[in-house]
């Protein structure tokens, strides 16, 4: 049997609320979060680095609060979310802790993906807590979103997460085992469909709506989440997620759907670079620098002789040589004002001029591409 996981070494894993919240008792389907406890400790122990992406914390709250209506206002989702999250948090540290590992509790709104400076503080915050050895549990911050600043669904946020951190795979466990035809539930001829080299406007009108009023992703949020993912190179699994042991059903020849990333992340991301930002400031560097640079180092402050433009850490800059050519553009690690001091230092004086603690590279390698004439090559 295949193990469709064999290929990935960091996961994000999206948990749906009718998968983790039991719909008669309003509870957290303990054995089943025990069961994939056990599957997640398992990859653990083979060297795969899993962030998740947990829901559930509404649907959770809705009971501890006694909110029983099909449909909550915003205030009341708010308030729910925030005695849910509680619960919900508690209940993956003691699932996860048994098999000693720690979990790491974070709350994100769309603008800490969309927003350069907070996407990279928080991508360094979640790829930190997975080189200790942790595994972060995400969810969208439900208790202050508006209806205007939210996702609206975990889905398209486990894409908007599985991109920021890079992961091979994004795996979606849901009530249904992957994309069919048409909605099974409705179309009795409904054929199951394995694999999608890529998403088009046929693959989208196989989509239906929402399954559960406990959650607000449907397949048609799947479909929207799996563009993001592949475009950015993340590979894209739709798996129930109901039964027990989902993710080791998976390494078993398990039915899924699996979408095909669209090249590379490396390539994805250098393609974001070059192609979607504004460019916020220019840094000239020796010809000693410039060379690193075309060897795929980091951009390191004692190669850097000017600074211009205004910018903050997370925003495009131009990288010049000597000569005034553009040889490379990335996304800078420090501030302006901070670039400038600390521009022709060796990392000992940076260290000393920041604080310990700070980024040693202007221009981090992974988020850099090197120009060669008119391409564009992986630094």
């Amino acid at each position: 049997m295949s193990n469709a996981l064999a290929p990935y070494r960091r996961l994000t894993v999206k948990i749906g609320s009718a998968t983790i919240v039991d719909g008669a008792t309003g509870r957290v389907r303990t054995e089943w979060l025990a069961a994939l406890a056990e599957d997640l400790a398992a990859l653990h122990k083979q060297g795969v680095s899993v962030v998740v992406v947990s829901s559930g914390a509404i649907a959770l709250g809705r009971g501890l609060l006694g909110l029983s209506a099909v449909n909550l206002t915003l205030e009341q989702q708010q308030a729910a979310a925030s005695a849910g999250q509680i619960a919900l948090s508690q209940a993956w540290a003691e699932s996860l802790g048994r098999h000693g590992i720690v979990t790491g509790q974070i709350l994100i709104t769309p603008n800490i993906t969309e927003e350069r400076r907070y996407f990279l503080n928080a991508r360094t915050t979640i790829t930190t807590l997975l080189g200790l050895g942790a595994i972060p549990i995400i969810n969208e911050n439900d208790s202050v979103a508006t209806q205007e600043i939210r996702y609206g669904d975990n889905d398209r946020l486990s894409a908007r997460v599985a991109t920021m951190i890079e992961a091979d795979c994004l795996i979606l466990l849901s009530d249904i085992d992957g994309l069919y035809t048409a909605p099974p539930a409705r179309d009795p001829e409904a054929r199951h469909i394995p694999f999608v080299p890529a998403i088009t406007g046929e693959i989208e009108d196989m989509a239906g709506g929402a399954a559960s009023h406990l959650s607000r992703g449907g397949m048609t949020t799947k479909i929207e989440a799996g563009k993001i993912a592949t475009q950015a190179g993340t590979a894209m699994i739709i798996a129930k997620g109901t039964p027990l042991h989902p993710l080791k059903a998976l390494t078993e020849g398990g039915l899924h759907t699996l979408f095909a990333a669209a090249g590379s992340r490396a390539q994805a991301r250098k393609r974001w670079i070059m192609g979607t930002l504004d460019l916020a400031g220019q840094i000239y560097v020796d010809a000693g620098a410039a060379k690193a640079l075309l060897d795929g180092r980091s951009l390191l402050p004692i190669g850097v002789t000017r600074v211009k433009g205004e910018f903050v850490r997370g925003d495009a800059v131009a990288i010049l040589d000597p000569d005034g050519r553009e040889i490379a553009r990335g996304l800078v690690g420090l501030d302006r004002e901070e670039a400038d001091l600390v521009k022709g230092k060796n990392s000992k004086r940076t260290a000393e001029l920041l604080g310990l603690g700070a980024r040693s590279e202007l221009v981090h390698r992974d988020n850099m591409v090197v120009l060669m004439g008119l391409e564009a090559k992986t630094a």
